[in-house]
């Protein structure tokens, strides 16, 4: 501590010096405040600022701030050896140019005599560390005494030596160069020198000195705020300990920096803190104890890296972030002493000696520390932003503004000292973090993140005000009903491409009793359901009930499914037909490519004999509710047979088709293009178009004109119509005189013919009585229609008819329907009952 003030006042002076100390400490108490919130919010463990990330923010961030925690550790136990090998060679080393060396000046100087010095000595650290942490304890309590008499020593040496001059070797190329520093004693002249900021050259390292470089040496000095908190795991009482011990150590040594500045600017001239870090050991009354002093406290901060560099590695080897590679490092002693991964750290720590002078590495050290402490900050203020009520830290003491200063200065810090080394460390620690996202096991510690988003996303929901929805913002949001996702794989990733960034429901009825049951059967089902739309890609949620009948299911479901202003507006239903299903899931790329058969838990698909868990009657009265509770309608058949891939991979010429048929085909004689129903389904063709997947594909329009009716007037205005929906679509003129002519010879006589129905109102163009209007041979006619236009598309789009108000008449409706849509493959049949079209911009 004390060489390192002398170094900074040296070059930066008094005024710039207690700058850099409130900045630095700054920094350390707001990282303190949210190391000591979060340490008392839990049990803690091995791992110290690790855990702490690793248990806030999750495994992807704890993991890479673990190594680069351990990496700052490492090299600022190599920082602090190095600094011991320095302080030894100035004391016992032969002075350069001498072949011999005299008296107590003994030791060789070069490069591998002080790579063999460090090597020795931090063999030292590590037979103390590998007898374990109780020894550590003793260790650094006895250096503790030490330090505490030299510091003693030292303020008494101000007051008490006489003013001298100190002679000062300082090695050259070929040879030394002598200089002279004064301690003048308590002088104004003296102090006055000393107040503003005079950088040089350091002479250990021959680089200009500058702020940044003097607060990144100066900041090492700090960084013990952590020895604490690294030694969790070693602690019987963490939550209490780290507090109060990390508290009281940023107060103490705070203070003696300040004191100690003074003391130095008001006694010793500019060239002697510049040009001997050891002054101190020149001017105290009892020269010697402060030699030991500089070595233990040194040596403490040496050992205090290396076996927090330890208990970190060590952590991340028992969470099993990294797999095998740090298998090696969960080893432990019969005490509990992680010995493999202390001797790990001292191995890294080895190669980082071999970097040679300590101020070389200091910016690198500080960047890292820096990077922890923001990290650490960053956490605390997710905890305090997330509200989540298991957040109580009983240390009170900190806001999230605390922990935002405490992140704002790391950040401002680490680009001012190098901005090179900073970036390169963020992009390691980017790199760190997508690989341990794709590649790490999840967790159950819990991720912060999920409680940031349902924290945002509740307060968005609030704010999205259904009272304020325009037709221009209009999306589709999708509630799809799946009785059994094996044979419904492709129609769910159909109706994904159809959201358009919309809400999109997957829903199921179960059909059972509470009442019977001893406990809920839906949530074990949660889990397949989820792990599903994982495995399938698609952005949706899911919605179980239970229910005495599909339908009511279904009604709760529309009823119920969302939150505010996100709430299905659209139902989409499979065909009901006599098709035995098929299981799709099983063939489907998401389960083929995996290495394990289908895990999930849906039972196996009804046989082609086996009854159909809803009637007929009940599937048109589902249509029914859901066009009664205004919610658009979607039928879809054989979409389990679309192969969109081949569909789309198919060659460029020509390009895959979308058949849209925006006429009621079932009410030849009330045919119109521009109803609300017949916008909304092309506005559904459209959307499909504008899927990422679907973008190759091209919409064909299809116009049913009758001889007389001025067919390229109708077209014109349907193309003008299209203009200013701004849907690019190929329109195709089709004469179906001969389709109609079968519906008008069945209808004439007959009750409720053409003569009533021009009575009936624009808004029932689909009136009650029209299934009866309509003969089988008519509608396969219409069927013929649309299968002979070529070529076969990849999926057409039809327009529903709105189901009889008479229920007896249900069975008959969804023949026609049947008949509609035989053999056409991939069809949806849309029916819209809201506006969602806007020429407006």
């Amino acid at each position: 501590l004390p060489p390192s003030a002398g170094f900074v006042v040296g070059h930066a002076g008094l005024y710039q010096a207690l700058a850099m100390f409130v900045v630095a400490y700054f920094i350390i108490g707001m990282t303190v405040l949210s190391v000591c919130a979060i340490a008392t919010n839990g049990a803690l463990d091995a791992g110290g600022a690790y855990y702490m990330i690793s248990r806030a923010l999750g495994p992807e961030f704890g993991g890479s701030i673990g190594i680069m925690f351990f990496l700052a550790n490492v090299c600022g136990s190599a920082l602090y050896v190095l600094g011991l090998v320095e302080a030894v060679v100035d004391s016992f080393g032969i002075p350069p140019g001498q072949e011999a060396g005299t008296g107590v000046h003994v030791l060789p100087q070069s490069y591998w005599y002080e790579l063999l010095y460090g090597t020795v000595l931090l063999a030292l650290c590590l037979l103390v560390c590998l007898v374990g942490a109780s020894i550590y304890a003793k260790a650094t309590f006895l250096i503790f005494l030490i330090v505490a008499a030299v510091l003693g020593t030292i303020l008494v040496s101000f007051f008490a030596t006489r003013p001298l001059k100190v002679p000062i070797r300082l090695p050259k190329v070929n040879g030394t160069e002598t200089d002279d520093g004064f301690f003048t004693g308590f002088s104004l002249d003296t102090l006055r020198d000393n107040l503003g900021g005079r950088y040089r050259v350091d002479y250990t390292t021959g680089q200009m000195m500058s702020f940044s470089s003097v607060f990144a040496v100066m900041f090492n000095g700090c960084t013990g705020i952590m020895a604490g908190s690294n030694m969790s795991g070693d602690l019987k009482r963490p939550s209490y300990s780290i507090p109060r011990g990390t508290i009281s150590a940023v107060l103490f040594t705070y203070l003696v920096y300040n004191l100690l500045a003074f003391l130095m600017c008001a006694t010793c001239n500019r060239i002697l803190l510049q040009k001997d870090y050891g002054f101190l050991r020149d001017i105290s009354i009892f020269p010697p104890l402060v030699t030991v002093g500089i070595y233990a406290a040194t040596l403490s901060a040496a050992m205090s890296n290396l076996i927090g560099a330890s208990r970190i590695l060590y952590a991340l080897a028992r969470d099993d972030l990294f797999g095998r590679a740090l298998a090696l490092a969960k080893k432990t002693s019969a005490s509990g002493n992680p010995v493999m991964a202390v001797i790990l750290s001292w191995l890294v720590v080895q190669i980082v000696l071999f970097s040679g002078k300590l101020n070389t590495i200091a910016s690198v050290v500080t960047i890292f520390f820096l990077l922890v402490y923001a990290t650490v900050n960053l956490a605390c203020l997710a905890l305090e932003w997330a509200s989540a009520p298991n957040f109580r830290p009983t240390f009170r003491y900190f806001t999230w503004h605390t922990c935002l200063l405490g992140i704002a200065g790391c950040c401002v810090m680490m680009f001012l000292i190098s901005p090179v080394s900073a970036s390169a460390s963020l992009g390691f620690l980017l790199l760190l973090l997508l690989a341990l996202h794709y590649l790490s096991p999840s967790s159950t510690w819990g991720y912060i993140s999920q409680a940031l988003i349902f924290h945002q996303v509740r307060k968005y929901l609030l704010m999205l005000d259904v009272r304020k929805d325009h037709v221009k913002f209009w999306r589709p949001q999708m509630l799809l009903m799946v009785q059994n996702p094996r044979g419904s794989a492709r129609l769910i990733d159909f109706v994904n491409d159809l959201k358009k960034s919309g809400l999109y429901v997957l829903g199921h009825v179960e059909l059972q009793d509470l009442d019977m049951l001893p406990s809920d059967p839906l949530q074990p089902q949660q889990e397949s359901w989820l792990s599903l739309v994982d495995k399938l890609n698609v952005k949706a949620f899911v919605s179980l009930t239970l229910a005495p009948s599909v339908r009511h299911g279904v009604r709760q479901l529309l009823f119920t499914s969302g939150l505010g202003g996100m709430r299905p507006n659209t139902l989409v239903l499979g065909f009901y037909d006599d098709e035995a299903p098929q299981d799709g899931l099983a063939r489907h790329p998401a389960f083929t490519s995996a290495r394990e058969e289908v895990p999930l838990g849906f039972p196996p698909l009804r046989g082609p004999t086996a009854p159909k868990l809803l009637s007929a009657r009940e599937y048109v009265g589902i249509v029914a509710d859901a066009l009664k509770m205004l919610r658009n309608v979607l039928l879809a058949r054989q979409l389990e047979s679309l192969d969109k891939a081949w569909e789309l991979r198919r060659a460029a010429s020509p390009p895959p088709t979308i058949h849209v048929w925006p006429v009621n085909l079932l009410r030849p004689d009330s045919a119109r293009y521009a109803d609300t129903c017949s916008l909304f389904l092309l506005q559904m063709a459209c959307v499909l178009n504008m899927a990422r997947a679907w973008r190759r594909a091209r919409l064909r329009l299809f116009l049913c004109v009758e001889a007389g009716t001025m067919p390229h007037a109708q077209e014109e205005k349907l193309r003008q119509l299209l203009k200013d929906l701004r849907i690019q679509a190929q329109i195709q003129l089709v004469p179906w005189d001969a389709i109609t002519h079968l519906h008008w010879q069945t209808s004439q006589g007959r009750p409720g013919g053409p003569a009533e129905e021009e009575e009936e109102e624009e808004g029932v163009v689909n009136f009650p009585s029209n299934a009866t209007q309509v003969s089988d041979e008519y509608v396969c006619a219409a069927n013929k229609l649309v299968l002979e236009q070529s070529p076969a598309p990849a999926v057409r789009f039809l327009y529903l008819p709105r189901p009889p108000a008479d229920t007896s008449l249900y069975p008959l409706y969804l023949h026609q329907l049947e008949l509609l849509t035989r053999g056409l493959g991939p069809t949806v049949l849309v029916h819209g009952v809201s506006a969602v079209t806007s020429t407006q911009l």
